[in-house]
């Protein structure tokens, strides 16, 4: 396995990460992710470790994961490692965050979950009230004013949400250094929305959650096959039919790259729109394939072809709606 030498900037910071990130919800959580019965323990440190050897340098984590304990595993892994590694947290506001002191709280429990001061970079997970924007980047202004983080970043921001961090941190001498959004072939709404533009025009760094849509890009899911269980149903077997047309041309695509999965194809489509895509491992296998995703790059007259098959198909997944990303 080839080491992933190339970085990419964070915003207008000095901090330089991997093109892509590795996103560890799965890393502990047992409520939505089944951890200790899809994995283990074992696995996720053989996950990290392929990750690691691969040149992966970016972990997306966040306080609400397992209610604080992926940010303890993810420390407990980083001790088994000597190279630098740039982490990303985030604090999602309800039901305890309302005040500004209690934000500069949250990211202090953070700091002692991880055994890491400063972190890297700090998003604010959802834009929900009662705090408004404004008051949330004024509290990680402090908390970057008192060395606590090193960058400030949004989760699930609209376009408004952008403009409101980004003025508001601006009035303190900082900028607003990404976005993490649910951006993948099968919700390109930030595209539409003025998300990827504005991030562009600004120097914010747009990172993509789910970019293999909840798994519905990897190509296992088939109408007479195996499905998706639980959240993961979605549209059930018309959904798994409507992306098949999808899923032939990721193979295809990959076939003419070396044999490149479905998957590999769908996170290098997310890279070449100039986005960071988080994506998570709950093995070692899936860090492998992972890690095939990059140190090749699909060319202009794919990524058409994959824009237009994928604009027939956008699926509504969960919790979009709540901030306004539709």
């Amino acid at each position: 396995m080839t080491e992933i030498t190339q970085k990419v900037q964070l915003g207008k910071t000095g901090i330089e990460i991997s093109p892509m990130g590795i996103g560890t919800w799965a890393w502990g959580d047992r409520f939505f992710w089944a951890y200790g019965q899809t994995h283990t323990g074992e696995d996720i440190h053989d996950a990290f470790k392929v990750c690691v050897d691969a040149g992966f340098n970016f972990y997306d984590t966040a306080s609400i994961y397992g209610f604080g304990h992926n940010e303890r595993v993810l420390s407990r892994l980083l001790k088994l490692s000597d190279k630098s590694l740039i982490i990303a947290s985030k604090l999602f506001p309800l039901p305890w965050q309302v005040t500004k002191a209690s934000i500069l709280g949250g990211v202090k429990g953070s700091i002692k979950r991880l055994g890491l001061k400063p972190i890297d970079l700090y998003q604010e997970h959802w834009p929900f009230p009662p705090l408004s924007i404004e008051k949330w980047m004024e509290a990680l202004g402090q908390a970057y004013d008192q060395g606590l983080i090193r960058a400030i970043g949004g989760s699930n921001f609209n376009l408004e949400h952008m403009h409101r961090a980004s003025e508001e941190l601006e009035k303190h001498g900082l900028h607003l250094s990404s976005n993490q959004v649910h951006y993948s072939l099968l919700h390109r709404t930030p595209e539409f929305n003025g998300i990827l533009d504005t991030c562009r025009e600004e120097g914010i760094t747009l990172i993509a959650y789910s970019p293999l849509g909840q798994g519905l890009l990897t190509g296992k899911y088939t109408p007479g096959g195996i499905r998706p269980r639980g959240m993961m149903r979605l549209g059930g077997r018309k959904m798994i039919e409507d992306i098949q047309p999808l899923i032939d041309q990721l193979g295809q695509i990959g076939r003419n790259h070396g044999d490149k999965t479905p998957a590999q194809v769908a996170i290098n489509w997310v890279i070449s729109k100039g986005v960071i895509p988080i994506v998570g491992a709950k093995n070692a296998a899936q860090a492998q394939e992972n890690s095939g995703a990059l140190g090749w790059q699909i060319s202009e007259e794919e990524i058409n072809i994959l824009d237009t098959a994928s604009q027939k198909i956008q699926i509504s997944f969960p919790m979009e709606h709540l901030v306004g990303l539709s």
